[in-house]
């Protein structure tokens, strides 16, 4: 059976859209007409996802972490309980909540039912199932271990997301701060210290360097600062656009790893997520030079993942993984210690495990401390701004009051 969205009128005219299944769509029409309802329109999702363009319903809408890792652990829960896939899908589909995700569900579970593995089935709908999912569902398919692998994904999800909003939550009110600093500053400039200065200004009096400084700074906000709004936006989007090109963002990538912080920011990240995917693709009984690659894909960046890519050539050759991926010089030296331990005890899986959280603890670690060191340095350096331009109101105030004196 395959899958249908529909669209129809009912007996009042109101639209009503929805998706069930059936062999073909003109069994879709008769049970639409039995249920008093007037068919407009009936279409395949597959393919209706495959017949729409680049922007189409898959490019556009993808699962969030939170629904990736709720599906996933409802249906590992139902293979794990010896329910045959095909109802096992059809549950997870009546317990989905948004219509998108459960007309996505419903098309999996008609390819299922029409014959092909899970893992192909998912691959119809890569926005939501990346590479990683797909091949660990594979492997599990091909290991009988399906349940397992999947509990796996559901929990290295709902890790992911963990932390990403953690970062998230983090950067909150350094960027709220960032926010009320510019605005504080630039409201001053542009509308408190041209009122006040133009009290001296009509006094022709020799102003002070401070004072000449703030008025000159105020008067290129008030001139061009909308001009300078534009020129960083435009910027940014220029900057965008080249990084499209992939020799100018590997560039970019190496250029970052040099950089004190970010580069050790996003050493820790990207090996932190290559230990984890290759974990979790040991464990999944996946071959490791293809566990290689997939955890290479899953790597943000460019240069780290290149190589891996040339660890993978040399582990083919028979070098060891441990070996292959110091000659890199981009991954951590405990990380190094760990696998190369568990490379010798046979314990590859627990050690890649412990090295991806050992990485995770190490990037909260610096977040929290940044973090920790940028609020009170960004708080003193608005109220070192705030007091340079009280300053330069006050001081030709002083002044006239010595001359007054």
């Amino acid at each position: 059976m395959a899958a249908f969205e529909f669209e129809a009128l009912d007996t009042n005219g109101r639209q009503q859209k929805g998706v069930l299944e059936a062999d073909t769509a003109r069994q879709i029409r008769r049970q639409l007409r039995d249920k008093g309802l007037t068919p407009l329109n009936v279409d395949a999702v597959i393919r209706k996802q495959k017949s729409q363009s680049s922007f189409s319903f898959s490019s556009r809408r993808s699962l969030s972490s939170t629904d990736l890792s709720l599906v996933t652990r409802q249906l590992a829960t139902l293979v794990q309980a010896s329910l045959p896939i095909e109802e096992s899908l059809k549950a997870v589909t009546e317990q989905c909540e948004k219509d998108w995700i459960k007309s996505m569900m419903l098309a999996v579970r008609a390819r299922v039912v029409e014959g092909h593995t899970l893992a192909n089935s998912l691959r119809e709908f890569p926005a939501s199932f990346d590479h990683l999912y797909c091949s660990m569902v594979a492997a599990g398919e091909k290991s009988g271990f399906l349940a397992s692998v999947l509990q796996r994904l559901a929990d290295y999800t709902e890790k992911r997301q963990y932390l990403t909003n953690k970062v998230t939550v983090a950067l909150i009110y350094p960027a709220f701060l960032v926010i009320v600093a510019l605005a504080v500053v630039s409201f001053l400039l542009s509308y408190v210290v041209p009122m006040v200065v133009e009290q001296f200004m009509t006094m022709n009096a020799e102003l002070p360097v401070l004072t000449i400084i703030i008025i000159a700074l105020s008067e290129f906000i008030q001139n061009w600062g909308l001009l300078l709004l534009i020129g960083i936006v435009l910027l940014v989007f220029i900057i965008k656009v080249l990084l499209r090109s992939e020799s100018r963002r590997t560039r970019w990538h190496e250029i970052m790893l040099k950089l004190p912080l970010v580069g050790k920011v996003a050493r820790g990240l990207n090996s932190a997520r290559f230990a984890r995917t290759l974990s979790i693709m040991v464990a999944s009984g996946v071959p490791l030079l293809e566990g290689l690659k997939i955890a290479g894909e899953v790597m943000t960046n460019l240069v780290m993942k290149n190589a891996v890519f040339e660890a993978a050539i040399l582990v083919s050759e028979g070098a060891s993984l441990h070996k292959s991926l110091a000659e890199t010089g981009y991954f951590p030296a405990m990380m190094l210690h760990m696998i190369a331990s568990g490379e010798n005890s046979g314990e590859l899986e627990q050690m890649l495990e412990r090295t991806a959280d050992h990485q995770d603890q190490d990037f909260e670690t610096l977040v929290t401390i940044s973090l920790g060191l940028f609020e009170p340095l960004m708080i003193l350096f608005m109220g070192i701004l705030v007091l340079l331009i009280v300053l330069a109101i006050l001081l030709p105030i002083f002044q006239l009051n010595q001359l007054v004196g």
